[in-house]
């Protein structure tokens, strides 16, 4: 395979990545209830949505989602829920990773971590 050839095929495969990200980022965007998205608002108030998460549907599970610095902040919620307030709970899937994010106004891209913590009663 020559060197033309690669270069054509890495043009091709780009347009599809570049949708399957778009796709991806609107099943993102999607609401599910038992989902909680923690920023940066202090532990207590991702705690009250996890208690809610667990009494108002008819799930056992509530999932935390974080990125970057705000991984700590959902590890601390899901002591805090363990710990005081739902003992029976257990933390059923945790998962890591990173995304690439491309800044708004341009340059190179950056690696951001990114954490799942699945909380399931029992």
């Amino acid at each position: 395979m020559s060197d033309k050839e690669t270069i054509e095929t890495e043009e091709e495969v780009k347009p599809v990545v570049k949708e399957e990200i778009k796709k991806e980022e609107t099943k993102r965007a999607t609401k599910d209830p038992n989902v909680i998205y923690v920023g940066n608002k202090p532990p207590m108030t991702y705690v009250m949505a996890v208690i809610t998460g667990f009494n108002m549907s008819d799930s056992d599970e509530v999932t935390l989602k974080a990125r970057g610095r705000a991984i700590s902040t959902a590890v601390d919620v899901a002591e805090i829920v363990r710990s005081r307030f739902f003992k029976d709970a257990k933390v059923h899937n945790l998962s890591i990773g990173t995304e690439q994010i491309t800044p708004r106004e341009g340059g190179n891209p950056r690696n951001v971590s990114t954490m799942e913590i699945t909380l399931k009663k029992d």
